[in-house]
């Protein structure tokens, strides 16, 4: 059984290991939680039983109870014995001081990727100019600070040659692509099996869905639209929303929850083409009660068209004081009340998060479609203006509109 040193990322703790070759997979970790070992970062609040076992993926954690320094007998000792004497098992014996979730074992997780080296990460993204450019590199120096510098880039365009960007990816024992934008999904199609894709900076889920995908779109968490909303303007009662649900199906059922949670009700249009959203907005707008309605613009080319739908419902809208936010940031100039829009940097170093607990884990997950939390906002001072709203109920912005 090999040693190695990682007193950077858990004080001095014990870490063992036992390994097939390079870029071996994490099988198992043991986790034992001694509250003299180390002081604990991770925000655990609930504790585990003191002897129990939780398995999160491929990752096997067994909690031996907390106490004094650990002095293993001869039980504890035959049973480390005989896991790591299989040959495609790594044992990790980890003291971690106080009370440990399941969320605290992925975090830990993370760490071993990242002190392990079990793999390495390429981020995959377009050739393109600015501004676009400028966003793709924030979102890489968030992956680039989050998987501390086991990062490879590549700038793809159209005709980019999809067996020489296999070749590099195998040179760099590449465990994980993180692809960036439509142009670096579709890069991805033609990569080795054995690479998980971890997709971000894409407005939908991705057609070619044939892989394995970890999909972080760049449609905000209705959650979120909608605890701002309640802080500014605190008697809503009703949200409408029009959407297409061969696009937005998933997200409005996170959207049922996150009103159910803030207290509203959500009153949903479903329309599949352009004639019979507009009948849905003209619904909507005759009888909306501004005093405790709001409207929610999805991302949705559908119901969401913006020669047409988008000034038909500002005008409207205006006429009657009825709140309109929207999912996406280009809204907010033309006249709609807030939107919240991605914080890049936070972005990058939560697609990190994602393929390190994909490398940590050592095997692939169901593929997973998420919405946007990593978020800043924009507000309309015009619009809020309009609706009465004092600043003190704007809540902190990051941008505003019109700009001053």
């Amino acid at each position: 059984m090999s040693m190695f040193p990682v007193s950077s990322l858990f004080g001095a703790v014990p870490f063992w290991g036992s390994r097939r070759g390079l870029g071996a997979c994490l099988l198992a970790a043991f986790v034992t939680m001694p509250a003299w070992a180390i002081s604990d970062d991770s925000n655990l609040s609930v504790p585990l039983l003191q002897q129990g076992e939780v398995e999160i993926g491929a990752i096997r954690a067994v909690g031996l109870g907390y106490g004094s320094p650990p002095e293993a007998d001869a039980s504890d000792a035959e049973l480390f014995s005989s896991i790591d004497a299989l040959s495609d098992v790594m044992v990790f014996p980890i003291w971690v001081a106080g009370p440990v979730t399941a969320n605290a074992y992925s975090k830990i997780a993370n760490k071993v990727a990242q002190a392990t080296g079990l793999g390495n990460i390429a981020v995959i993204y377009p050739d393109i100019g600015e501004p676009y450019r400028s966003v793709f590199r924030q979102i890489i120096e968030g992956i680039e600070d989050k998987a501390k510098g086991r990062v490879t880039s590549f700038a793809v365009g159209a005709n980019s040659n999809a067996g020489e960007l296999n070749d590099s990816l195998r040179r760099s024992d590449t465990r994980v692509v993180i692809a960036l934008g439509r142009q670096g999904v579709k890069a991805t199609t033609g990569l080795d099996g054995d690479i998980d894709v971890v997709v971000g900076g894409v407005l939908s889920s991705p057609e070619s869905g044939a892989r394995n995908q970890h999909v972080n779109t760049l449609s905000p968490d209705p959650a979120l639209l909608f605890s701002r909303l309640k802080g500014m303007m605190p008697k809503v009662r009703r949200i409408f929303t029009v959407y297409d649900p061969r696009q937005n199906e998933w997200l409005m059922e996170l959207a049922r929850e996150g009103a159910r949670k803030q207290g509203l009700e959500l009153v949903v249009y479903p329309a599949q083409d352009l004639r019979s959203a507009m009948r849905a907005y003209q619904e909507i707008l005759s009888s909306a009660d501004s005093s405790r309605d709001a409207l929610w613009l999805p991302q949705d080319s559908t119901t969401v068209e913006e020669s047409s739908v988008l000034p038909l419902v500002l005008q409207e809208s205006w006429a009657s004081n009825l709140a309109v936010f929207s999912s996406s940031f280009s809204h907010v100039k033309r006249g709609v009340l807030f939107s919240l829009y991605p914080d890049n940097v936070e972005l990058g170093r939560h697609l990190a998060g994602n393929a390190l607990s994909i490398i940590a884990e050592g095997r692939r997950g169901e593929p997973a479609l998420s919405p946007l939390r990593e978020v800043l906002m924009a507000v309309n001072l015009r619009t809020a203006k309009h609706l009465g709203l004092s600043t003190g109920r704007l809540q902190s912005f990051d941008m505003a509109f019109p700009e001053q």
